[in-house]
């Protein structure tokens, strides 16, 4: 059985309980002695229920819960490590720095939101910055550093894109771009595949044109697993050209290019070109869709326009989501978007079987129609 004491000259109760046999000491905060009563309990609960306890529970900083959720991603690969410690460090440890975690309240966290919405911040940043919080959290629980967490709400996402492009919007970009760039904004076009963590990678190992079948290789997608899209003729057609373009390339200075999609790049300024992967299109993208009279349209949105036109031509949803890596319902149909075309073709739909009803009725009505006994 646990116990309560006083030391001298301190107001607050002591705590002393047992686990495993070994005793654990700590102050129960508090000068209630009915309330110490209580938190020792509590902690006498916890151990008979195999809840892991330190001696350090509840008095974890902030610092060292966010080191303990950088680890986590470390250890676990996550390839957003960088956006997390830049999560942390810029938003999350100026409020919250050189606290207890156990200190941190559901009031004090509602004032951060607040705080953030002043500064300008977005619902989808802020939840992207209170996710870290929670899993902040859940690890100092699980290590035995902390018995609970305050709730935490998140806000409600207006945010979700619907640009798609239109075959004409599309040539209008292209027309804008540079060639060497041109082929990788048409295969994101057909294949729905994500631009810069999919198609930029893309070397030709993957790429077999005797079965006819690209491949992702499991563990290089956002979800990990692996992936194949069979080639349609457009989609060979513009892989057979840039193959013809690697091999000029590599006949002409002796190059290895393991890359499907590249550009030639000078050292320095009028220095010879040579191959370099494509790294980014940011800035050539911005240009072109600004003078195609796009602007504001994000790569992603090619994305969204190969799921839509895989819906509309009659590919099963369940073999379009396999051929643009979705997982979840959801989002799919997130981005399987209706378009001002699709809307007119229903209306003309409508419209046919208007008709055809009207045609219908004035049979009856003239005695012209014929009726099955």
């Amino acid at each position: 059985m646990g116990m309560l004491y006083r030391q001298k000259h301190r107001r607050n109760w002591m705590m002393k309980y047992y686990r495993d046999g070994r005793a654990i000491v700590e102050s129960a905060r508090t000068a209630d002695k009915t309330k110490a009563k209580q938190i020792l309990k509590t902690r006498e609960g916890d151990i008979a229920r195999g809840v892991p306890l330190t001696p350090q529970v509840g008095r974890i900083r902030f610092e060292e819960a966010a080191k303990d959720v950088l680890t986590d991603y470390a250890i676990n690969k996550r390839r957003s490590e960088a956006v997390l410690e830049h999560r942390i460090r810029l938003h999350l440890k100026p409020v919250f720095g050189k606290r207890r975690m156990a200190a941190i309240t559901t009031p004090e966290i509602r004032s951060y939101i607040a705080h953030r919405q002043t500064a300008g911040a977005s619902n989808a940043s802020i939840n992207r910055e209170l996710t870290v919080l929670k899993r902040m959290f859940s690890l100092s629980i699980q290590s035995g550093k902390l018995l609970y967490k305050p709730h935490i709400p998140l806000l409600r996402e207006d945010n979700v894109r619907t640009g798609f492009f239109e075959p004409e919007q599309l040539a209008a970009v292209l027309a804008e771009l540079p060639e060497d760039l041109r082929p990788v904004i048409q295969f994101g076009y057909i294949t729905g595949w994500r631009v810069a963590s999919e198609i930029f990678p893309l070397e030709w190992r993957q790429v077999n044109f005797e079965s006819g079948e690209i491949r992702l290789d499991a563990g290089t997608t956002k979800n990990d697993d692996g992936r194949v899209f069979i080639m349609t003729r457009e989609l060979r057609s513009l892989l057979e050209r840039q193959a013809a373009k690697r091999l000029a390339v590599k006949n002409e200075a002796a190059h290895v290019i393991p890359w499907v999609f590249f550009r030639l790049v000078a050292k320095y300024r009028g220095g010879p070109k040579e191959p370099r992967p494509i790294l980014s299109i940011t800035k050539s993208w911005r240009t072109a869709c600004t003078r195609a009279g796009l602007p504001g349209r994000i790569p992603h949105d090619l994305r969204r326009t190969a799921i839509r036109n895989l819906v509309r031509t009659g590919i099963s949803e369940r073999v379009a989501m396999r051929l643009t890596g979705h997982k979840t319902r959801s989002v799919f149909e997130r981005y399987n978007i209706v378009s001002d075309g699709d809307l007119h073709d229903a209306a003309e739909k409508l419209n046919r079987a208007a008709e055809a009803l009207e045609g219908t009725t004035l049979s009856v009505a003239t005695g012209t129609g014929t009726t099955n006994g």
